[in-house]
């Protein structure tokens, strides 16, 4: 197996799999932590086998929710920051920049302001590990068996009454694509979100109007009884501009917004 077609993967989940699937497909070597992947995180020996050979190696694992440490860095931080891997990435999340009152934000916005502090601090703590680092700034995802589409179908589909609230999201493949433009592009940090944001309301009811079914009723967050979760997502307010990645590592999104990428799920 070439040496430049090798990828460790720390955490096999949603998008990493999408991503080891498209690239076992042109003949990549895939090692993966994960419960679908074929390393235990905590055996050192083999992970730090597959660091070793990898020519490059993904984070997608976000900080611990308990205690807000990045389970990556913490425990391979010290071999990753020396691995001779020629590509190193991490999926972080435009969480990181807070409620911007629905303007648009780049890569050169503050950080570390909203509610997802932690993913801010993994955020700047990967970028601090080495200077050959990509971090994909990611919005909310959506994609086959994950959208608007199905929580329509599931019933759990919902429309909360604030006007004015925006926000950004991408395709999973979309996010593959990117990420797989990046290996021959210099490292830095990439805004990964669709060319349309939009309300979360609008994306319900193009679902809705794809399935022949008629929208949920506007209710407020206390009708819907959102988790406090939900209701942090609601918080922030934003839109993502993706012009860095277009530039530098010549990416357009195939599904350039909701719309397209609701279609392609039918």
């Amino acid at each position: 197996m070439s040496r430049h077609k090798h990828m460790l993967i720390f955490g096999l989940g949603y998008t990493a799999s999408r991503l080891a699937d498209a690239l076992r497909q042109e003949g990549w070597r895939i090692d993966a932590t994960g419960s679908d992947g074929n390393l235990d995180f905590n055996d050192a020996a083999a992970v730090g086998a597959a660091m070793a050979q990898a020519s490059h190696i993904l984070s997608s694992v976000p900080p611990d929710r308990k205690s807000k440490s990045d389970d990556v860095l913490l425990r391979y931080g010290a071999a990753l920051a020396q691995a001779p891997a020629r590509w190193i990435g991490y999926l972080s999340s435009t969480g990181v920049y807070g409620d911007a009152a629905g303007a648009w934000v780049d890569e050169s916005a503050p950080i570390g302001g909203g509610r997802r502090s932690a993913r801010a601090a993994a955020d700047a703590d990967w970028q601090a590990l080495r200077t050959d680092v990509s971090i994909f700034r990611l919005p909310g995802i959506y994609g086959p068996g994950r959208s608007a589409l199905d929580k329509v179908r599931g019933g759990s589909a919902h429309r909360i009454d604030l006007p004015g609230q925006v926000f950004s999201r991408i395709h999973v493949d979309d996010i593959v694509s990117a990420v797989i433009a990046s290996f021959d592009a210099p490292p830095g940090l990439y805004n990964i979100g669709d060319d349309r944001p939009a309300s979360h309301n609008a994306v319900t009811e193009q679902a809705c109007a794809l399935l022949g079914l008629d929208p949920p009723p506007l209710q407020t967050m206390d009708e819907a009884g959102l988790s406090q979760m939900a209701r942090g997502f609601y918080a922030e307010n934003r839109r993502v501009a993706n012009g860095k990645a277009k530039r530098v590592l010549r990416w357009s999104p195939r599904f350039p917004d909701y719309k397209a990428g609701l279609r392609s799920l039918l």
